[in-house]
């Protein structure tokens, strides 16, 4: 595997995961093998543990990413006092695009309700099997209700931030400490505030390698929790409401990338189709091939700035942001995925959940890291608020690879939009600023 790019080695897992659990199933079916060891047993007992590895890793990593990423996002923003006719807008617009991208998402998912094709028999062995994470989950939802309409917006706040990182279902707590922990430190001396986010950047870049370590044992977890899911679940109803989620999260993206952005585009700037599209392509296709922002930042920077027109001042203030705190297509897919987990298990969303999950996916995608599968990690934020099992995440790590390229297109694409409204807005956009580029490019290096 290591010769394979990762998403390739992602879907060879798959591919063996899957086998590897049809095999034992049917071996399961000879009373002779069965007299010398039981095959479905082997794969619980044996190769699932991996994968509850996987999923505890990415719960681990997921309140470091979020306090590291957050703050070093809020940080950046320091800037506006150069840029503070621009700033405003950009960040304003980046959670508008970010909140449509959402209701998109749980508009598409609500119609086809991908989780509801599945027969009432495997959701039965589903909620059997988490039952107890069930019940204490709805037991403090209860409670929460008993304590009054404004309980929700007093739990947002924590009375102890050493309490709340320690636990997954606090994640609200510790956005608002982070958030509330960033305003500080740009309303400070700048003197006095290097250390603080000089300590952040070097943090941010310890977890963002923290996460190519666990990525590199996605393979393996793929292949472990796909070899279980078919030995456990053996009806064939489950993939095809595994296909019909690919299929929500895709005709969301597609919907963005080709009609929503390019419409408000035309709309707002009077680039037409063609030209943004031309423009940004490059870019696209990079975000395709790397799944990270990150890494397409220098050629989305170059194709806005020479391509677009976008004066050098807005690109290189309004799309290192965007790489950070804008992923549309990040929070598209964690509201998708996050209604199609709680279908699958029974679980029935209220307006309240539905609304909860617009709030946290626009605040995950704040903290959620330019980088590869970092979107999966942010989704635990997502299920923790709703009270579904994160545990439901096995479920649709099987395709997120290919979704996580997808969906990164769409944010580079956004970011790009952003950039040409916030620009067109402060009178900095017209003829491709070839030069601008080539004076900013180095600074990049």
């Amino acid at each position: 595997m290591k010769k394979l790019a990762l998403h390739w080695q992602i879907l060879l897992g798959m591919a063996i995961g899957i086998l590897l659990g049809i095999i034992a199933v049917a071996l399961s079916g000879s009373e002779a093998v069965m007299e010398i060891f039981n095959p479905k047993q082997f794969i619980i007992n044996w190769i699932k543990p991996f994968g509850t590895i996987f999923i505890r890793l990415l719960k681990l990593i997921a309140i470091p990413l979020i306090i590291a990423s957050l703050i070093k996002g809020i940080a950046d923003l320091r800037s506006m006092s150069k840029l503070a006719a621009m700033g405003g807008r950009t960040v304003l617009t980046y959670v508008v695009t970010t909140v449509v991208a959402v209701t998109l998402g749980l508009l598409i998912v609500n119609i086809v309700k991908p989780g509801n094709s599945i027969e009432e028999s495997t959701r039965l062995s589903l909620m059997e099997e988490f039952a107890g994470d069930a019940e204490k989950r709805i037991g403090a939802a209860n409670s929460q209700k008993s304590e009054g309409p404004f309980q929700a917006l007093v739990d947002v706040v924590p009375d102890n931030i050493f309490a709340a990182v320690s636990n997954n279902g606090n994640m609200l707590q510790v956005i608002f400490f982070v958030v509330f922990f960033g305003i500080g430190l740009i309303l400070i001396e700048p003197k006095k505030a290097k250390p603080v986010t000089e300590f952040i950047d070097g943090l941010n870049d310890v977890i963002l390698k923290m996460i190519d370590l666990i990525m590199l044992a996605a393979p393996y977890g793929v292949l472990a929790l796909l070899a279980a899911l078919v030995v456990e679940s053996p009806s064939i109803d489950l993939f095809k409401a595994l296909l019909w989620y690919a299929f929500c999260v895709l005709l969301g993206l597609g919907l963005l990338i080709g009609v929503v952005y390019p419409l408000v585009v035309k709309t707002m700037t009077g680039i037409g189709f063609s030209k943004f599209f031309n423009g940004i392509a490059p870019a696209q296709l990079l975000a395709f091939s790397t799944s990270s922002s990150a890494a397409t930042l220098p050629v989305t920077m170059e194709r806005v700035n020479e391509h677009l027109g976008v004066d050098d001042e807005v690109t290189s203030f309004v799309l290192p942001i965007g790489a950070t705190i804008n992923m549309d297509g990040t929070s598209l897919y964690q509201a998708v995925a996050a209604v199609f987990i709680a279908q699958v298990f029974g679980h029935e969303l209220s307006m309240g959940d539905q609304l909860t999950i617009v709030m946290t996916a626009t605040l995950a995608s704040i903290g959620s890291a330019a980088v590869p599968g970092a979107g999966m990690v942010m989704l635990v934020i997502v299920l923790g608020a709703i009270g579904v099992p994160e545990a439901g995440l096995a479920l649709i790590f099987a395709v997120d690879r290919p979704l996580d390229m997808c969906r990164t297109v769409a944010n580079v694409t956004g970011d790009a939009m952003v950039a040409l409204l916030v620009g067109k807005s402060v009178g900095k956009i017209g003829d491709p600023a070839v030069a601008n580029w080539d004076d900013h490019k180095d600074n990049l290096k």
